[in-house]
């Protein structure tokens, strides 16, 4: 299990189109494409009180108001930096005829998520084979040729 959850949600693809509303909470990055293309933090949410998202360039400095619609602003994701396996067994499917490999996927702020690879046979054939490479590479870098 990853220690951390993404700090920032990925939103489902199929819900985001032109002019759909994005509807950020406090402290996420949010892209305001009304004023040209800027990302900022969501640091005020529209309320009774606020007719608008207000937003701020992170590390401080401008501030600017967003539609309280949410249709100018889109989501912002935060890049994968790499994907480790976890400790767990691979399962195989044969009705699908592929392996599900448990991961975890890690982002550049520190959060991760429990993901599933999925291999089709040609593919964890070919892992095979380059992982039995790899053993023996570092057999013989660290002088244990058999």
């Amino acid at each position: 299990m990853a220690e951390q959850t993404s700090k920032q949600q990925a939103p489902n693809r199929d819900e985001l189109g032109a002019g759909t509303p994005y509807h950020p909470r406090l402290g996420d990055l949010a892209l305001d494409l009304a004023h040209d293309g800027q990302i900022g933090v969501v640091v005020d949410l529209p309320s009774d009180t606020a007719a608008s998202y207000h937003l701020r360039l992170p590390g401080g400095g401008g501030d600017w108001r967003a539609r309280s619609d949410g249709t100018t602003l889109r989501p912002v994701t935060v890049p994968v930096t790499h994907v480790t396996p976890q400790q767990r067994d691979v399962v195989y499917d044969p009705r699908a005829d592929q392996a599900a490999l448990p991961v975890t996927v890690h982002h550049e702020d520190g959060g991760a998520f429990d993901a599933v690879l999925i291999l089709t046979p040609g593919q964890v054939e070919q892992y095979h084979r380059q992982f039995e490479q790899l053993i023996e590479r570092r057999d013989k870098a660290r002088g244990n040729l058999l």
